[in-house]
């Protein structure tokens, strides 16, 4: 049995027909390539997003929008920043990681990256557990 191992990236129409990407593929691959730059705190979602992701599981969408078509895509993204980051800096790194990653993953062109930046998120201070710093009574039984 000969299994054919070689991958194509040059995606386009043959003899046995084409190839479309729906729009959810190109957005979980922006999703995924923007989640994974330093700096952002997260994705950002409309309100409808932010219900429907309480009945499912982890949207990896959520706060991207794709528009896509025979041979180019185009992306807008919503983002949270983590504070301390050059807000610029982590915008352009999003830009570039969603492009490179779309256009390496798909072959399409991708014609813009568009980023919103919905706020800026603190760290937590570090919570005191109050339990841990009263001294431990023990009961003895005799």
């Amino acid at each position: 049995m000969d299994i054919d191992t070689e991958v194509v990236t040059d995606i386009s129409v043959t003899e046995n027909g084409k190839v479309v990407f729906a729009p959810d593929v190109v957005a979980t691959i922006a999703g995924l390539a923007a989640s994974e730059v330093n700096g952002v705190a997260s994705l950002v979602g409309t309100v409808i997003e932010g219900i429907s992701g309480i009945f499912t599981k982890k949207n990896m969408t959520k706060g991207v929008h794709v528009e896509v078509g025979q041979e180019e895509a185009a992306v807008d993204l919503s983002i949270n920043v983590k504070y301390g980051f050059r807000i610029q800096d982590v915008c352009a790194e999003v830009q570039k990681g969603v492009k490179s990653a779309i256009e390496t993953m798909t072959s399409l062109r991708v014609v813009e990256v568009n980023v919103l930046v919905q706020g800026v998120v603190f760290d937590e201070p570090e919570k005191v557990d109050k339990k841990k710093d009263k001294p431990e009574i023990e009961a003895r039984v005799k």
